[in-house]
């Protein structure tokens, strides 16, 4: 099977991964040098408004762009709200967990997200789910992006509960792009690994009837 790219150059995971962890860097910065949730608060924003400008440059849409700088909004309201330095990453915690559940229910019922995910991108919509090779493949690899949503629950949570900020800060910025670009290199060897030789690749879905 010829593959001319990787789930890396399809997704842009990894860059989307490095620009999401730079509010975590801000409210970081903020927290350590002032000790104040309004400050790290203040960093974050600042180094997602920074985000913003620098994708918006790049010519990304606006829509995909602002939903991120509105999560760093929530989670820094949430944690003025309640006082609690560690409750800017309760957001990111609930939202890793839901993941986990979500994916794995995609898998389950055959509607693999990974799948849906790269069908989008390139642009068929629901054609890959005829392949039952391409099918098998994407249900596979998916439980790849399970396992990162679990790491980073089994890591995020404890650290939540002791109430260890600038630990939880620093291990949202070392799971972020680091798990990422591994996560899409594991589920990129798993799908090669799944397809069989002579398929025709992510691009090219087989889709004569057959038996799914």
């Amino acid at each position: 099977m010829t593959q001319p790219e990787s789930l890396s150059e399809l997704l842009n995971g990894r860059r989307a991964a490095i620009d999401a962890s730079w509010p975590a860097v801000g409210y970081l910065v903020g927290w350590l040098v002032f000790h104040s949730i309004w400050a790290g608060s203040a960093g974050a924003l600042i180094c997602a408004l920074g985000v913003v400008g620098w994708r918006l440059r790049r010519g990304d849409k606006p829509r995909a762009v602002l939903i991120g700088l509105l999560g760093v909004c929530v989670a820094a309201l949430i944690a003025l709200h309640t006082g609690k330095a560690e409750d800017f990453f309760l957001l990111q915690i609930l939202s890793n967990g839901a993941s986990v559940l979500i994916w794995a229910i995609s898998i389950v019922v055959r509607w693999p997200l990974l799948g849906l995910v790269v069908g989008a991108v390139l642009g068929q919509k629901t054609r890959w789910r005829r392949d039952p090779e391409l099918l098998r493949a994407y249900s596979r690899a998916s439980w790849v992006w399970v396992l990162q949503y679990v790491i980073r629950v089994a890591v995020f949570l404890p650290l939540y509960a002791a109430g260890w900020t600038a630990t939880l800060a620093a291990a949202r910025i070392a799971l972020s792009w680091p798990l990422v670009a591994a996560c899409l290199a594991v589920s990129w060897w798993v799908i090669q690994r799944t397809l069989p030789a002579g398929h025709p690749g992510l691009r090219h879905p087989v889709t004569e009837p057959q038996p799914v």
